[in-house]
């Protein structure tokens, strides 16, 4: 299976957006934030420290698959960063489609409380970490996802996850 889509997920702060990013690159493909999909009511939300509901997530994550969809149209493969907390969240993305693969970004509190804390400008308040990891129902069993730890620095995260995808068979070696 060949992903036409690679999805790098996880709690806020552990890196989706800086593995996301260094991923696409190494494989020459678009990358797309999904905080960039977010409507304004959602970021507000957010900020103010309330944690989203399920009904404020279904549009946000519909956006996503769209966007996925048009790539896939295209015939271009994307690496998306998008959080996909619940397997809901993960099976609303894949919508029947199998040319899916989720890359779960794995870090303790301790490690992900201190990103956050380091983290200027993201309208994700660290106070929300906890609703987070409440949210969190591990991919690990999903035959789609491969998880990595992100205790290493971003560039040996993305050389072991670039591995993990190949061997997965998602990917042909960059």
């Amino acid at each position: 299976m060949r992903a036409a889509a690679i999805i790098v997920m996880g709690v806020s702060g552990s890196g989706k957006s800086t593995i996301g990013a260094l991923l696409a690159e190494a494989l020459g493909w678009p990358f797309a934030d999904a905080d960039g999909f977010h409507p304004a009511a959602n970021v507000a939300k957010m900020a103010s420290g309330q944690p989203l509901t399920d009904e404020d997530r279904w549009p946000w994550l519909d956006a996503i698959a769209a966007h996925i969809e048009a790539a896939r149209a295209a015939g271009q493969p994307v690496v998306v960063a998008c959080s996909a907390l619940r397997r809901a969240y993960r099976d609303r993305l894949r919508a029947g489609h199998k040319d899916l693969v989720f890359l779960h970004l794995a870090g303790d509190a301790g490690l992900i409380a201190s990103r956050q804390a380091a983290r200027q400008g993201h309208f994700m308040p660290p106070s929300l970490m906890a609703s987070q990891f409440a949210t969190l129902e591990d991919p690990g069993a999903e035959a789609d996802a491969v998880t990595v730890s992100v205790q290493a620095s971003p560039h040996e995260v993305v050389a072991f996850a670039l591995g993990q995808l190949v061997a997965a068979g998602a990917i042909s070696a960059p």
